[in-house]
């Protein structure tokens, strides 16, 4: 990710910061520029707010002066403020169209962006989609629709789809994955048919994606669902299906030697609604005040965690042990089912933005990058339940107060051995 280094002069606190460091004086002023000009060469690589404190701890291994850190770490402050480093930096929403009163494409590129929503998922290469997204610089994972899978297991078809409707728009247009169908099952009566061209498509997807040269930057993946898990329980026991192995084992094979993640759509809602009983309401919502299950000395607070483990259980045991999983996918109906309210939906929707950023019991440490489903309330879609999985309102008004970053605030003292507290707005 290309960070943007420039100085905003609208903010206040910034130039405030600038004039602190610059009146330590002379030296300290010399070596700050020194300092802000390695930052900004640094800068233009993803690193984490943590990085930054390492960066300038490297940087300056021998100072002992209290004050010349004290403006080091201010500018470091000013400098994670204009990076933009947010505390839901890993999380997408998807935009479906499926609504016969949703704004105009060019409408919401500028609501994520006034949002701050970096990363979109688009079911399909829409036509004004693509062209409102030039110059955004928001990434996206561009979906092939099922109904293209059977033409594009011809190679030919496929170097056309890919030339016209991702050479084309590059790199005006970031993006940054294309899913290639979503969620075909071989056992699934409504998309078994499409199952025998999923792993065709994707290869010459690839194919077509590497011959243009943009394989470094455009990963090609499928998107599953969570019925082509055999066994979840426990996470560390999770295993396929035996009757989708021959279906999924050379495309998950064929991701791994392409160093692609596996895109999955993970709704611990639908596994709540379809059994109450045993999965309880706070552990599908995150509200949980302790751990419901553990395996294997790891303790599981959640339902999304345990359905993640899961999957990559069920990756290692089919012989993928490093492969590794976005959620391409994850919501909260707000009404029009079992366990639907706008309360229910804030919650887990607010909870999940910021559990991503951490990981999960067997894979901890490590961001989840997921999108949320999805941006608009659709109103041509069903069953009911369908049509209320919305952000926003088709009149763009939130429908719960969400946040999607603003940056971080450093907090720090004045002395050389300050501790150093990350705190996000979320």
């Amino acid at each position: 990710m290309i960070m943007n280094c420039s100085i905003n002069e609208s903010r206040p606190e910034i130039i405030s910061l600038f004039h602190m460091a610059f009146n330590l004086g002379k030296y300290i002023h010399m070596q700050c520029v020194f300092y802000i000009k390695s930052l900004m060469v640094w800068g233009n690589q993803k690193h984490s707010p943590s990085d930054l404190i390492y960066f300038s701890m490297a940087t300056f291994p021998s100072a002992s002066n209290s004050s010349f850190m004290a403006a080091i770490i201010l500018l470091l402050g000013l400098f994670a403020a204009n990076l933009d480093i947010t505390g839901a930096e890993s999380v997408g929403v998807c935009y479906g169209m499926l609504g016969n009163n949703l704004p105009s494409a060019w409408e919401v590129i500028e609501l994520y962006k006034s949002r701050n929503i970096r990363r979109m998922r688009l079911y399909d290469p829409n036509p004004a989609a693509l062209q409102a997204l030039r110059g955004s610089n928001i990434e996206v994972m561009l979906g092939v629709p099922n109904s293209d899978l059977q033409n594009l297991a011809n190679p030919s078809n496929a170097q056309s789809w890919v030339q016209r409707n991702v050479v084309s728009y590059w790199p005006s247009v970031r993006f940054r994955y294309i899913a290639v169908g979503n969620e075909v099952s071989p056992v699934n009566g409504g998309t078994a048919w499409l199952a025998q061209f999923v792993l065709p498509a994707l290869v010459n997807v690839f194919n077509a994606v590497r011959s243009a040269g943009l394989h470094n930057d455009i990963k090609v993946s499928i998107a599953i669902d969570m019925t082509l898990i055999g066994n979840s329980y426990p996470p560390s026991a999770g295993a396929f299906r035996g009757d989708v192995r021959s279906y999924l084992d050379p495309i998950i094979g064929h991701l791994a030697w392409a160093s692609t993640p596996l895109l999955a759509n993970i709704y611990p809602y639908f596994s709540h609604a379809g059994n109450p009983r045993d999965i309880s309401l706070p552990y599908a919502l995150f509200t949980s005040p302790s751990p419901v299950a553990w395996d294997q000395g790891r303790g599981y607070q959640n339902l999304f965690d345990a359905m993640l483990d899961a999957l990559y259980s069920a990756l290692e045991n089919a012989g993928q042990p490093s492969l590794g999983v976005v959620v391409s996918e994850s919501g909260w109906p707000s009404a029009g089912g079992f366990a639907t309210s706008v309360e229910n939906a804030q919650t887990y929707l607010s909870k999940l933005i910021g559990h991503v950023q951490g990981g999960t019991p067997k894979r901890p440490g490590r961001a989840i990058e997921t999108y949320l489903f999805a941006l608009f309330d659709e109103n041509q879609k069903e069953p009911e339940l369908e049509k209320h999985f919305g952000l926003f309102s088709p009149n763009k008004q939130p429908k719960y107060p969400l946040s999607f970053g603003g940056g971080r605030i450093l907090d720090v003292s004045a002395e050389y051995n300050a501790t150093i507290s990350l705190k996000s707005d979320m």
